[in-house]
């Protein structure tokens, strides 16, 4: 999978959380999930985008950090949204094995960049 086909990737994780926070009970809860919902998902597209305009190794792989650590608190919210049956879970289902397949991607792909830099940064770090 190449960079454009990831930008899209993660533009359309984003968009499909979006839609699902829609159907988030107007609740105290669910407008808090919603929030947080909204925000960690657009932050992994945002973050990704951000790392492929890296002007550096260091700053790509500290940037996929990121996305890392916001997929990750997106599939937090879509557990907590199942745990407190918010929704069906057959609505979030799809997107739990996205942020399952998205982690996957980028730890493999930060791990690649880690192995990948120059022995002179590595000892630096």
């Amino acid at each position: 999978m190449d960079n454009k086909e990831l930008k899209k990737r993660t533009k359309q994780f984003a968009l499909r959380c979006i839609k699902l926070s829609d159907a988030l009970p107007d609740t105290p809860l669910g407008r808090h999930i919603r929030g947080q919902i909204i925000r960690s998902s657009t932050s992994v597209a945002a973050n990704y985008r951000a790392a492929c305009l890296a002007q550096s190794k260091a700053g790509f792989i500290a940037k996929l950090s990121i996305v890392v650590e916001e997929v990750d608190e997106t599939l937090f919210w879509l557990e907590i949204i199942t745990e407190e049956k918010l929704l069906p879970k057959q609505k979030i289902e799809s997107l739990i094995r996205e942020t399952d397949e998205l982690t996957a991607i980028f730890i493999a792909a930060r791990k690649t960049a880690r192995k990948n830099r120059p022995s002179s940064i590595v000892n630096r770090q």
